[in-house]
């Protein structure tokens, strides 16, 4: 079966979604399936770095396609890439061979229309693997009014490649809610949950090394790792670094990259923080070591972005057995998920706003990690059901699977 894949961001850019979908891709060639990926030649969030146009990797085809690099910094830049991406993937796709299945993304916005045209010029299935939802969330973070005549073209547009799907693959129940409140029929939007990456586990020469290079050998770390984004607000942790001053071997680390890193960045600059430093993305055969070098890790989720976006870095928290801070609304995915995969014991819950609780939960784990007596973590077959071998061949099993259920 020839499959198509699209997707601004693939191997070897280390963002999210190009991870996730290489897992998907190597599934897809070890099942024996012809696959072709149509990506950006630009690295999300460094496009002055080209990737080659063409390039066979692993068994699949790459092709990328030209886009402007304006950037990330204003939302006239995003624009302009995201278009331009679009309309040059839209141009080289007419020109590829059918594909009997395409499985879109949801980076950038809309790509899913691109993907549903593509699968019905070919008669083929197509597959909407949704990432996020938009427009809700650049309505949810202001970008677009709610009421908007923009906002209705595109919540109609989004709603058609929903409609045109086999089938719509959600991160969590929240997520499917939302579509199936879109008008799509239930049997069709399927949760699946991202996975903890095969290839990361907890590395302890990595963790010293990565220490060692970045001055924290000595330091408790607490680390944001992935994309800053308005969607994951930091301004408690902000504020919680600022209260723990006083304890100089609490630092934060900060690596990734998005449009608040950069902010951050800045503003750590501007007001000479003490305790912090900024790293970006690292490739992901280094991911275990930075992974690993944090004491804590820390995952943040807006109170309004329950169900259009997934915070996707808490499986690997899980694969390099580190405990972590979840910042966000009491409900939604990660409080689910800490119960479920019983770490209660691993994981601190505070709500936005409550920077002196998460001090003060900061300094006890200092305190802890230094008299060595932080909980054992739980063992691994109570985590199986979030590896990648057993999402993957759910995906796969999907891409696989033809229609059962009518459009709609």
């Amino acid at each position: 079966m020839r499959v198509l894949l699209l997707n601004q961001v693939f191997y070897p850019d280390p963002q999210s979604t190009g991870q996730h979908l290489q897992g998907l891709a190597e599934g897809l060639v070890r099942r024996g399936h012809e696959v072709t990926v149509l990506t950006s030649c630009r690295s999300y969030d460094d496009p002055e770095r080209l990737y080659p146009a063409h390039e066979t990797w692993r068994g699949l085809e790459i092709i990328r396609v030209w886009s402007s690099g304006f950037g990330h910094g204003t939302k006239w830049r995003r624009a302009a890439d995201f278009a331009t991406f679009l309309v040059s993937a839209a141009l080289r796709g007419l020109f590829l061979p059918r594909a009997d299945v395409v499985v879109a993304l949801t980076t950038p916005p809309l790509l899913s229309v691109l993907g549903a045209m593509l699968a019905g010029l070919w008669q083929g299935r197509f597959i909407y693997w949704v990432m996020d939802l938009n427009p809700d969330e650049a309505v949810a973070v202001g970008w677009l009014q709610e009421d908007g005549a923009l906002t209705y073209i595109l919540e109609a547009l989004s709603r058609w490649s929903l409609r045109q799907a086999d089938w719509a693959i959600v991160l969590d129940d929240y997520m499917r809610e939302r579509v199936c409140a879109k008008g799509i029929a239930p049997e069709k939007v399927v949760t699946v949950p991202i996975w903890m990456h095969g290839d990361v586990r907890f590395d302890p020469a990595g963790r010293e090394s990565f220490r060692r290079e970045h001055g924290l050998a000595d330091k408790f770390v607490v680390m944001y790792s992935g994309n800053h984004s308005p969607c994951h607000p930091l301004d408690t942790l902000v504020e919680a670094a600022a209260l723990v001053r006083d304890v100089p071997k609490i630092h934060f680390c900060f690596v990734g990259g998005g449009i608040e890193w950069r902010k951050l960045r800045d503003r750590a600059e501007a007001e000479a923080w003490p305790n912090a430093t900024f790293l970006g993305y690292q490739p992901f055969e280094a991911l275990s070591a930075s992974l690993s070098a944090a004491d804590v890790q820390v995952v943040a989720m807006g109170d309004a972005y329950v169900g259009i976006v997934h915070p996707c870095k808490v499986y690997n928290f899980l694969a390099v057995e580190r405990p972590f801070i979840f910042i966000g609304p009491a409900h939604g995915h990660v409080p689910d998920l800490i119960r479920e995969a019983g770490l209660d014991r691993h994981a601190v819950s505070v709500r936005h706003g409550e920077s002196k609780a998460l001090a003060e939960e900061l300094r006890r784990l200092a305190a802890e990690t230094a008299s060595g007596t932080i909980p054992a973590w739980p063992p691994p077959g109570r985590l199986t059901r979030w590896t990648e071998r057993a999402i993957v061949g759910k995906i796969v099993g999907l891409v696989e699977t033809p229609r059962t259920v009518p459009l709609g």
